[in-house]
């Protein structure tokens, strides 16, 4: 049967269509004997509101947006499960776009959630985002947003973040534990502020801890780039005696090198990486990794966003602890 309008309902029942709206609301003007039958009668027809009118006359969609730079990667899609478990037991729903890190993309998403009146947004920018006005337009129309992993590096703005100083750090001093020599350290791309932090951490750990151990230092991007800066390093004659990894992408292409040219880990080759957990137990043995786990984050970032709805927006930085986990690799 076709949804039932109010009018329908009013009709049928020969009383006003505001009579029939207040008392699906149980509004106390209205007596109980006529919000049993607009009830019942609605019921009946499988009467089912406008919610998009709703939304248009009170601005509440019950509806959260969520921005990350793709969503065919373990971090961020353990990250979006999180926020939809989290959302759904709130009675939220979730709308997921990606940016593919286009700053041109990222643009027009924003500009879908405005259209669809998203209550917040939950965002990780894109490699090319300098330009803060997209989000400062969904700041001026009482939107909040919780910026995730990759954030703005702007003040002013709610802000749920790994803890990139400290994971570097960690990783860092378990390299220094096993008196490792020559190190080829691959970090992501240098625009992003968790590349800057952990990359400024990690050298400082060994400037003050190892001052002697030589560092190589690169910035490829994704599993491929990864590949090849590997492989042209260990088919060099000093190569290094570990790799350290910053992310899953980058661990991905690094084992497949050392694969491709048989090394044995950890007797010839160490390796360490900053993980969200998955990946490092693929291979054998099990890879050493400092744990940032997306779906710790996106529990904490929906704690975050759930405080603003709910009336608290001062801005506010909150930090994911990260831990060390023992594997074989180092």
């Amino acid at each position: 049967m076709q949804q039932s309008t109010l009018k329908k309902l009013s009709e049928v029942l020969g009383i006003s269509i505001s009579t029939v709206s207040r008392a699906l609301k149980d509004h106390p003007d209205i007596s109980e004997n006529t919000k049993t039958k607009v009830k019942e009668l609605a019921t009946a027809l499988e009467y089912e509101p406008n919610n998009y009118a709703v939304q248009l006359r009170t601005r509440q969609s019950n509806l959260l947006g969520i921005l990350v730079p793709s969503i065919d990667n373990f971090f961020y899609d353990s990250f979006i499960a999180a926020v939809e478990e989290d959302a759904r037991v709130h009675g939220y729903s979730v709308m997921i776009m990606q940016s593919r890190d286009k700053v041109q993309l990222e643009t027009a998403n924003l500009h879908l959630f405005r259209k669809n009146m998203v209550m917040g947004l939950f965002a990780s920018v894109s490699i090319e985002t300098e330009d803060m006005t997209p989000f400062h337009k969904l700041e001026e129309l009482k939107i909040p947003v919780v910026f995730c992993d990759r954030v703005a590096e702007v003040e002013g703005y709610h802000k749920v973040c790994l803890a990139d100083r400290e994971a570097a750090r960690i990783a860092a001093e378990a390299i220094i534990e096993k008196k490792k020599k020559r190190v080829l350290a691959l970090f992501g791309h240098p625009h992003l502020s968790i590349t800057k932090i952990r990359l400024a951490s990690f050298q400082e750990t060994f400037e003050k801890h190892a001052p002697k151990t030589k560092l190589l230092i690169d910035f490829p991007e994704g599993i491929a780039e990864s590949k090849r800066v590997a492989l042209e390093a260990l088919k060099n004659k000093q190569r290094p005696d570990v790799i350290f990894c910053m992310g899953d992408l980058i661990l991905i292409g690094v084992m497949y090198a050392v694969h491709k040219l048989k090394l044995r880990v950890p007797e010839d080759i160490g390796i360490i990486g900053i993980s969200n957990g998955l990946i490092p137990t693929m291979y054998d043995p099990k890879i050493t990794y400092v744990e940032t786990s997306g779906f710790k984050l996106g529990k904490l970032a929906f704690a975050q966003m759930l405080s603003c709805l709910r009336s608290d927006n001062t801005p506010e930085e909150v930090i994911l602890e990260s831990v060390l986990v023992e594997g074989g690799s180092l």
